[in-house]
């Protein structure tokens, strides 16, 4: 399935939902999770249970969670998780609103040789999605 994010893309402040200790602290996963789960209701990509369902599949292949855990989120905290996933992408490909075309082609380069996650992609409307086929 794939997830129109190009508000949250085009909106959000990646950091605020994916940052590293060295970064913003001893508090960096706790802080991370609170903003993510705080924003998640004004910032609802899964809002249908098709996508709910295909964000659960995608996770369980994370081998993190068991499946009592994951269904045991609310909707809230199953969003915020996909939001911190997309903000950790955006951050490692460098990519976001201010991307210029040759941004773009450079980041689908590294992902196909495998040096960032290549779930993100522009289509040729511009609108910016996230699969969770891979």
């Amino acid at each position: 399935m794939e997830i129109n994010i190009t508000h949250f893309f085009n909106t959000a402040a990646p950091m605020d939902y994916s940052a590293s200790v060295a970064e913003i602290g001893a508090d960096a996963g706790p802080a991370t999770w609170a903003a993510a789960c705080d924003d998640s209701p004004a910032n609802m990509l899964l809002d249908d249970d098709a996508k709910r369902e295909a964000f659960k599949e995608h996770i369980r292949g994370f081998g993190a969670w068991s499946d009592e855990e994951i269904a045991a989120w609310t909707e809230v905290e199953l969003n915020a998780l996909f939001m911190q996933l997309i903000a950790g992408d955006m951050r490692e490909a460098d990519i976001g609103p201010e991307s210029t075309a040759d941004d773009w082609i450079a980041y689908e380069e590294r992902a196909h040789a495998g040096q960032c996650s290549g779930n993100i992609f522009r289509a040729t409307d511009g609108e910016v999605y996230y699969s969770l086929e891979g």
